[in-house]
């Protein structure tokens, strides 16, 4: 484990930030980090609770919330799309809170619930009934169904037609279990119950759900010579109100109080956590002193009853009538730490078949196998989540020292130590987040070998399988990035496009623009491949606009057959090979192109691209030798310049309708039919290549009359890439970098930036909206929004009142052409 960040607050005379106690943090699984700090103001001397909430990729371009609870907040959830985020206080209200207009950096209080006075020591989501489990063991299976199955799992609750209910649950401090259901209509229905009939008080509680269904509620009352209690709670909608069932289960006691050498040493419980929201048979227990701690992990096992003789002979067991009972068993257990101050635990659904602690020796460092715990001296420990073995370290700036050195013997420091208060590993556990006793965040990396030497393709291997998992899943893979040296970058693309070609024709489909933006984001961190990054963009872009322009169409005639005018426009475009386009239009039936006149023409940004795209890349092929061009994969790629293709023949039937929907050409000749010369030249490009296993160079007579393309047209410039200033380039040399909250930094380090120089708009040049393809100005007067991801910018509000250019813009509303969140700009951005 290294640091690749820390990002602190800025130190302010009048107000200063400070860890609430107890701190807490939430990661959700695109990449947001939420925590809570308390803003402290000298002058009126008070507190407001605040939260706090960034992306990974822009740490500094923190949104801070007056989360409006006037007592301490206790817990943050994020919800299964990492959308919203729910708050807890210590008075018992839960607020939850979504984007404004989608975007990560500005939040809202939409819904919320409350039971008076009574504070909240545990929070979740209702299961949503979807869990996609990973087999580590058949990472190299070829087929994603394999290395990825979904697994039979019910929601904690469904509406009519089996859809799953969102809403959360809560356990209070008195023993209460309070349910909150979202229904359509933005009602909220909320019911609270007692955990059972003899309350009692409840310090530490958690959360899990069983397949089933049901929900499982673990809580201790803090002392480790009282039971660990477990309940069944069942939640229902009966005549319009919601309904809570519960159901004591098996209880245990920790082992190190029933041991004598250890009964009073470990006079508190400090942690109670499931292994995970959906594993409610093992959980985690860690009891501490002043000093030190210990952990154990516990599972609920089945167990034979048996039975007495004497009922034995009157009615005999035979085979499954043997009674069963539920029985927690310890799994594992530590020998004295140092005293444990946070735990995080992996969020990845590892399915093992092998037994729980046998696991093959090309997995057993799997960083989904490892739980994390930071402890008072400022280190952090990765251990095995069954086995608690230690997997790796990280030791922080004040608790340097020998790993062989015993906890007991190591001398302590004076003075408060610098020491994690709360953490959350990444939703791929390749990064550890730690907020620390001074409010600062710490972003760590976890090596994906877990800090065991194994040789290059094993690291690979387990890149490229959590690549494939959040391919499938559309998790974010930031966390996995901060792991890619250039070095790498090749063959990841690679070998990710060859296990993605091995899938069957509907799944690559689904995944076709996921893969793109996939290997966007891996070309940008070689200096090599940053040209590939600008091809990947434009076929993201172009693959947008095919669609778009082809769900326009519509049939003449109502009684249709099967196929759309979008896919007889494909069909027909692939069988006829003429270089004449006028000659391919007249196999169209040119009356289901018809559009009304302000649609065409408000669609005139878009087919300009196309235009100059085209001319771009045909005027590119002589220079074709050099990979460092961007525009070099389109010249081998028939499928996209098949689509360049059937995009002409449509722009040519809209151009008879409104000439001035066509795209702009400077020619030098008043005669000359640009549409025409490109077409016939595009197609001779495409029969090159139209095969993708018998590609053929084109032939002289194409090459020169591509070169001859810059004395008949003015070549346009094309706007490849936007400007990202995100901070994953700035940790390739695995320098830690120094940042602060709401300032943002210079160039750090070693960057590739000066790589994208010759892509990228230089500052104070003209602004373009890369969306909507319009000029914005040196100085945008509108509000604008940027990608967190690939930093492309669009204007947040639309000026558009068309149809179909609406239709257009809901597309991105969500999320960027690369699936990234959408984060709100200053007005005047340079």
């Amino acid at each position: 484990m290294d640091l690749a960040y820390v990002c602190e607050w800025e130190k302010k005379p009048k107000s200063n930030h400070c860890p609430s106690i107890p701190l807490v943090c939430a990661w959700s699984c695109r990449n947001l980090i939420a925590f809570t700090t308390d803003l402290r103001n000298e002058e009126e001397k008070d507190l407001t609770h605040m939260v706090h909430i960034i992306d990974t990729e822009h740490p500094w371009d923190v949104y801070s919330v007056n989360s409006g609870h006037t007592e301490i907040i206790t817990c943050l959830e994020w919800d299964q799309s990492g959308s919203r985020l729910l708050s807890a206080d210590a008075d018992g209200h839960i607020k939850c809170w979504s984007m404004t207009d989608h975007l990560a950096n500005s939040w809202e209080n939409t819904v919320g619930s409350v039971v008076e006075g009574d504070p909240v020591v545990a929070l979740s989501w209702l299961h949503n009934g979807v869990k996609l489990a990973l087999h580590v063991e058949k990472s190299g299976a070829s087929n994603f169904g394999e290395k990825f199955s979904r697994v039979k799992f019910s929601p904690s609750l469904t509406l009519f037609g089996g859809k799953p209910m969102e809403g959360w649950i809560a356990v209070t401090i008195s023993g209460l279990v309070t349910v909150s259901l979202l229904k359509p209509n933005g009602q909220v229905l909320t019911a609270t119950e007692s955990l059972c009939r003899l309350r009692c008080r409840v310090a530490l509680a958690d959360v899990a759900f069983t397949g089933g269904g049901n929900i499982v509620v673990a809580t201790s009352d803090g002392s480790s010579t009282s039971p660990v209690q477990f309940y069944k709670v069942c939640v229902s909608v009966v005549n319009e109100k919601c309904k809570i069932d519960t159901e004591i289960l098996p209880s245990l006691f920790m082992r190190c109080t029933t041991d004598p050498a250890r009964k009073d040493k470990y006079p508190a419980i400090t942690h109670l956590k499931f292994l995970a929201r959906d594993m409610s048979e093992q959980v985690l227990l860690c009891a501490s002193n002043q000093n030190n701690s210990i952990v154990e992990c516990w599972s609920l096992r089945k167990e034979g009853l048996p039975v007495n003789n004497i009922f034995q002979q009157i009615s005999p067991v035979v085979g499954d009538k043997q009674p069963m009972i539920l029985k927690w068993r310890i799994l594992s257990a530590t020998n004295d730490l140092d005293r444990v101050s946070a735990v995080a635990l992996p969020k990845l659904p590892i399915s093992l078949t092998n037994t729980d602690l046998k696991v093959a020796n090309d997995t057993k460092f799997f960083p989904g196998l490892g739980l994390a715990l930071a402890f008072h001296d400022g280190s952090v420990h990765i251990v095995h989540r069954l086995s608690l073995q230690m997997m790796a370290v990280f030791y922080g700036s004040s608790s340097q020292r020998p790993v062989d050195e015993p906890a007991l013997k190591r001398p302590r420091t004076t003075g408060p130590l610098v020491h994690f208060k709360a953490m959350q590993l990444s939703w791929t556990s390749l990064a550890l987040a730690g907020v620390d006793s001074h409010g600062k965040l710490s972003m760590l990396r976890i090596s994906p070998s877990m800090g065991h030497v194994l040789d290059m393709n094993m690291s690979l291997r387990h890149l490229l399988f959590l690549l494939e998992y959040c391919m499938v899943t559309g998790y974010d893979w930031w966390d996995i990035l901060l792991h890619v040296q250039p070095s790498m970058v090749q063959n990841l693309v690679e070998k990710l496009h060859e296990e993605y070609m091995r899938q069957n024709a509907a799944l690559q489909q689904v995944l076709s623009t996921r893969i793109v933006a996939m290997k966007a984001s891996l070309c940008k961190l070689s200096s090599s491949t940053i040209a590939r990054v600008c091809d990947y963009h434009a076929k993201l872009f172009l693959i947008a606009i095919s669609c778009t322009l082809k769900s326009l169409l519509r049939p003449h005639v109502l009684n249709t057959p099967d196929k759309s005018p979008g896919d007889r426009l494909t069909e027909i475009c692939s069988k006829i090979t003429d270089v004449d386009i006028d000659k391919v239009m007249i196999n169209l039936k040119t009356e289901e192109f018809v559009l009304e006149m302000t649609t065409l023409q408000s669609l005139q940004q878009l087919i300009q691209w196309v235009g100059d795209f085209v001319l771009y890349l045909l005027a590119s092929l002589p220079n074709q030798g050099s990979p460092v061009r961007p525009g070099h994969s389109f010249l081998r790629d028939g499928a996209s310049l098949g689509m360049f293709r059937e995009l002409m023949v449509v722009i040519r039937i809209w151009g008879l309708l409104k000439p001035s929907c066509l795209p702009v050409y400077t020619a030098t000749s008043d005669t000359q039919d640009s549409m025409s010369l490109l077409f016939r030249l595009l197609t001779k490009l495409w029969l090159c290549c139209r095969e993708e296993n018998h590609i053929t160079e084109p032939d002289d007579a194409l090459i020169d009359e591509c070169c001859l393309l810059p004395s008949q047209l003015l070549i346009p410039n094309i706007d490849w890439l936007p400007i990202n200033d995100g901070i994953i380039s700035k940790l390739q040399n695995k320098q830690l970098v120094r940042l602060q909250f709401g300032k943002a930094p210079g160039l750090i380090g070693h960057t590739v930036s000066s790589q994208f120089d010759a892509f990228v708009r230089a500052p104070g040049q003209p602004k373009i909206d890369h969306l909507r393809r319009l000029h914005l100005g040196a100085y945008p007067t509108e509000e604008c929004k940027s990608c967190t991801r690939c930093g492309c910018v669009t204007m947040l509000k639309s000026p558009n009142k068309v149809t179909a250019v609406k239709q257009w813009e809901q597309r991105w509303i969500k999320n960027c052409l690369c699936g990234g969140l959408w984060r709100k700009m200053p007005l005047s951005y340079s």
